[in-house]
């Protein structure tokens, strides 16, 4: 139904609210736990968290129960970044909700705080000895969620993207 996207904001707008929150929820949940449970099996688990991180991302995009059609990725790509990176990862979230409030698009927000992430991460982590590696996959990761927002991107562009509103329904 909907944009027949499996996201929380199809559920959001086909279900309601609370739909829609759970999905958020549970993507995120998804993924944070797809990058934390390596770390709770080892001591020094950082490679094992990044590549279990991103499989939880791209099994959530590309999602091969679903003839390797998904979600866009963003909700996910919060949980396993809020596991790995929180600091860059809450910032990039808080542009990701002003720019929702702003323009009461959560295509905009997605792609907002995706652009932003990346340069997030780069720069706050000056002393993570990791922090080329993230700044890669977090570009790359940022890259595959815009890409997946094309048809979002068209929309706006056309001045045709509906906004969200309350309780979910689009308008």
């Amino acid at each position: 139904m909907g944009s027949r996207n499996i996201g929380a904001t199809n559920a959001y707008r086909v279900l309601g609210a609370r739909w829609g929150i759970l999905v958020f929820l549970l993507d995120t949940a998804k993924g944070f736990l797809a990058a934390s449970v390596p770390s709770l099996l080892a001591t020094s688990a950082f490679t094992a968290s990044l590549a279990a991180g991103v499989a939880a991302i791209l099994g959530h995009t590309f999602s091969p129960w679903l003839r390797f059609r998904g979600g866009r990725g963003v909700a996910t790509s919060l949980g396993v970044f809020l596991a790995i990176i929180p600091v860059p990862t809450l910032l990039a979230f808080a542009v990701w909700v002003l720019l929702m409030i702003l323009t009461r698009r959560v295509s905009v927000g997605s792609i907002g705080a995706a652009l932003a992430y990346p340069f997030l991460v780069f720069f706050l982590l000056a002393r993570d000895p990791h922090r080329d590696l993230l700044t890669v996959i977090t570009a790359l990761v940022s890259i595959l969620v815009i890409v997946r927002h094309k048809a979002n991107i068209q929309r706006l562009l056309a001045g045709t993207e509906p906004p969200l509103r309350r309780g979910g329904e689009a308008r």
